[in-house]
């Protein structure tokens, strides 16, 4: 599937995994890349930059094919370091990187000067314009199904999608709200050049997550995920469970609460524990509305391939309609 996205990130099918924290690691984004899509890994995932280098070159064990890093830029007192995990992707010859958050202007120049590929993750138009001038090479833009933090202008893919690839000379990557080769279809006609998928690779038998999290996820219909932290304008999508009802009865408080009241429900130690456990409610599972579009658990393999087939399907379908 040629695309510009597909052209400039080095791959056979315009699909990306999103780099999603303790989840993005080795042996997901490596099975994603072997598929043909490209595989991420999360850098915040790792305790230090050499654990990065470490998981970078793992990764590289188990594929020959691309595969990205993604860095989160955190506004936060006791910040990552920065500059030493730029400096690990860029000595591991990384090739793509997916950019978020607030990234100085520095970093885009530095990384465009290792001639690394920048796809910079936007949920907002203007944010994705500011990107563009700035200089990253693609956009992924983020509506409001997604999971994880969707902004907070609440606009849905449907209109995001469009909106985007309007204002945008750069190529524009669909990302919230795709699990399959429907969704792929319904982004292509709106002008996108790929999608991301962060939920939909959860479930699959590669992610590095407890099965029981996974049939929680096939489980899950559309209704089943919740918005944390809208009271402290960072709304955050997850998924319906026992934490999630507790830090919203605390933000419907009279008088509200602080991030440090709700710090001991939703610290991401926390988190990442659940994911390995498989004790649902015991933490934080970020999942995006597109929980009620999955109803298996493919290999990286199986899903990529389903999803170029019934991407064509649908497309020569509508099609069809305007013989």
């Amino acid at each position: 599937m040629d695309t510009r996205v597909s052209r400039l990130l080095g791959i056979g099918i315009p699909i990306v995994q999103g780099g999603m924290q303790w989840v993005g690691r080795a042996e997901l984004a490596a099975a994603v890349s072997n598929a043909g899509g490209l595989g991420t890994l999360s850098a915040l995932t790792q305790p230090t930059p050499e654990d990065l280098g470490r998981e970078i070159e793992r990764c590289r064990r188990l594929t020959d094919r691309p595969f990205g890093v993604n860095v989160t830029m955190l506004r936060s007192t006791q910040a990552p370091p920065y500059d030493r995990i730029f400096a690990t992707i860029v000595e591991h010859g990384v090739r793509v990187v997916e950019t978020a958050g607030n990234v100085p202007q520095e970093v885009f120049d530095r990384l465009r000067g290792a001639g690394v590929t920048v796809v910079h993750k936007c949920t907002s138009v203007r944010h994705a314009q500011a990107a563009e001038e700035r200089g990253v090479d693609i956009v992924s833009i983020d509506g409001f199904e997604c999971a994880g933090h969707p902004g907070e202008d609440d606009v849905p893919g449907l209109v995001l999608i469009p909106a985007a690839v309007r204002a945008l000379k750069v190529p524009v990557i669909a990302s919230g709200g795709i699990a399959d080769g429907r969704g792929m279809a319904a982004a292509l006609a709106l002008g996108a050049e790929g999608v991301n998928m962060g939920t939909r690779f959860v479930a699959t038998r590669e992610a590095p997550v407890h099965q029981n999290i996974k049939d929680a996820l096939v489980a899950a219909q559309q209704t089943d995920t919740r918005l944390m932290f809208r009271t402290l304008r960072n709304t955050a999508r997850v998924l319906s469970n026992a934490v999630s009802e507790e830090v919203l009865a605390l933000e419907r408080r009279p008088g509200g609460c602080s991030f440090d009241d709700l710090r001991p429900l939703v610290a991401g130690a926390r988190g990442q524990a659940a994911l390995q456990s498989g004790e649902v409610d015991d933490g934080v599972v970020w999942a995006g509305q597109v929980v009620g579009l999955i109803d298996d658990i493919p290999s990286c393999e199986e899903l990529l391939a389903r999803m170029v087939v019934e991407c064509r399907e649908s497309l020569s379908a509508a099609l069809a309609l305007a013989a």
